[in-house]
């Protein structure tokens, strides 16, 4: 059932890529190869697959404050009427918009995301549940689904998320937020020009930007002050935007571009003329470098994928084994000592109750050695047993906040149980099962050809060299390859104009 369920998935991402761009194509079948491994491993189960954990389409998502004016933005940016807006918090969900061909508008349930791997929240409600017990059940109260016939939005997924104020102690929706950041190639953080009180948004400011400027990708991060119109009347509006800077730089970030716009259908009227002015060139400016990030995820999507490639088989390597061969170590360890220390005391303990009660030498002739010897046996076996499974639930449940610490996607705790088998805790064998130099070296080869894809990729787009012709200077790499880095770049612009969509390109 697994291999039919994943084999169908991947043969269908590998056909839709095969036409779109031969790099990616080639990472697919990396992860498949992944799969094959980690399976083995014990670290994915049989319904699960490394490739599930990435979204295989650009994803921008839309974070903010309530009435910071996201779903205005997405309104306009689209061109329809999808989302509702309002001055106050009108939709408590996260809202997955997608193409459709169809020209109405269909909202779905998030049950309907969390059961399909095209999109990137499949089986999100397992994520839930691990840090909020009974929510993972509640997935249609976080998510929904909604189709847009919007040709902008061909070959994109785009998230709108509720206002952070709204719900921003619940745990369950901070776990929803980091998946989709996790995720996202672009994250528009959204700021409300007419609410600059710093001392109520300090929890708000700590999601959206203290836990983001550490990452290594801070760059997919951009920080917009919408509703500027707002400021127009003040006699100084500068001093607005000056007090939302101190704001985000008392939480770290000093550093990165700061934009201000505001939409014309819903904007207090500027009487001014020369302001006015002044604010629609701002506005225009800063809309239209937004704009253009937007369009340029679908490379950056590709980079995402190649980079997700690289961490997941490196994290294999790096830390998922390491922790579970080290648990196996400890776990052998109280065992053996245990096992030991029961042994000492229970014949420490006969031997002193014989003695001073005189029966030691009876002890030592037959048949009562062979009865002594037999109850040690079936006494240290039950102990074994026991003191075995008392340490194995110890040290799964550290695992367990372990896995969720280092937010890691392999599943730890079922690795670990698949090695704490009753008689592998005689076998002088630590490393994992299915862990050797062989598997190994095929991760480290996973691991180079990640490399090798990303030249790839940049040739497509820049020539380093700076020869007339794109070469390629990596011997390992191979010709069919190297033919096809010279159709990607236009096929990724072909993409633009003509889009492609998740339902079209998997069934």
């Amino acid at each position: 059932m697994r291999q039919k369920v994943i084999s169908k998935y991947l043969k269908n991402l590998e056909k839709h890529l095969a036409d779109e761009n031969p790099i990616l194509l080639e990472a697919a079948k990396a992860f498949h190869d992944l799969d094959n491994i980690a399976y083995d491993l014990h670290l994915i189960e049989m319904d699960e697959s490394t490739a599930w954990r990435i979204s295989w389409w650009p994803l921008i998502s839309v974070l903010g404050t309530f009435s910071a004016g996201k779903s205005t933005f997405i309104n306009q940016y689209l061109g329809l009427k999808i989302q509702r807006t309002g001055s106050q918090a009108v939709d408590e969900k996260f809202t997955v918009l997608h193409f459709s061909h169809d020209k109405e508008i269909v909202t779905l349930p998030g049950s309907a995301l969390d059961a399909d791997p095209r999109f990137p929240f499949y089986q999100i409600s397992t994520r839930i549940e691990d840090v909020a017990k009974g929510e993972g059940q509640r997935i249609n109260a976080y998510l929904q689904l909604k189709t847009c016939p919007s040709d902008i939005l061909k070959g994109k997924i785009l998230i709108d998320s509720p206002g952070f104020d709204a719900d921003s102690q619940r745990t369950a929706t901070l776990r929803v937020a980091k998946h989709i950041i996790d995720l996202s190639d672009l994250v528009l953080i959204f700021f409300d020009a007419r609410r600059p009180e710093v001392g109520a948004m300090r929890d708000t400011l700590k999601h959206l930007v203290a836990d983001t400027i550490k990452r290594h990708d801070s760059n997919k991060f951009v920080y917009i002050l919408n509703q500027m119109d707002a400021t127009a009347r003040e006699d100084n509006p500068e001093h607005v935007v000056s007090a939302w800077q101190r704001a985000l730089s008392e939480h770290g970030l000093t550093a990165g571009r700061f934009f201000m716009i505001y939409s014309e259908e819903v904007a207090i009227p500027i009487t001014d003329d020369s302001i006015r002015e002044q604010f629609q060139k701002k506005r225009d400016f800063d809309l239209k470098d937004i704009y253009e990030r937007i369009d340029s995820v679908g490379n950056e999507r590709a980079y995402r994928i190649l980079s997700a490639l690289e961490n997941t088989a490196r994290e294999i390597d790096k830390i998922a084994i390491p922790e579970v061969w080290d648990a196996l170590k400890r776990w052998k360890k109280f065992v053996h000592l245990s096992d030991v220390a029961m042994a000492v005391t229970f014949i420490a303990s006969v031997g002193i109750l014989a003695f001073y009660s005189g029966f030691l030498g009876m002890l030592i002739q037959p048949p009562f050695m062979e009865v002594g010897l037999g109850i040690f046996a079936v006494i240290m076996t039950i102990f074994h047993f026991y003191i075995s499974e008392f340490f194995s639930k110890r040290i799964r449940k550290k695992l367990q906040k372990r896995r969720i610490e280092l937010n890691l996607a392999e599943n730890l705790e079922f690795a670990f149980d698949q090695n704490t088998t009753p008689l592998r805790i005689f076998l002088p064998i630590t490393r994992p099962r299915g862990w050797n130099d062989r598997v190994h070296q095929k991760i480290l080869a996973i691991l180079e050809q990640s490399k090798e894809l990303v030249q790839s990729l940049n040739n497509a787009f820049s020539n380093p060299s700076s020869n007339s012709s794109t070469t390629q200077t990596n011997d390992t790499v191979d010709d069919d390859t190297t033919d096809n880095v010279v159709g990607i770049k236009s096929n990724i612009s072909d993409q633009k104009v003509n889009g492609s969509d998740p339902n079209d390109s998997i069934q």
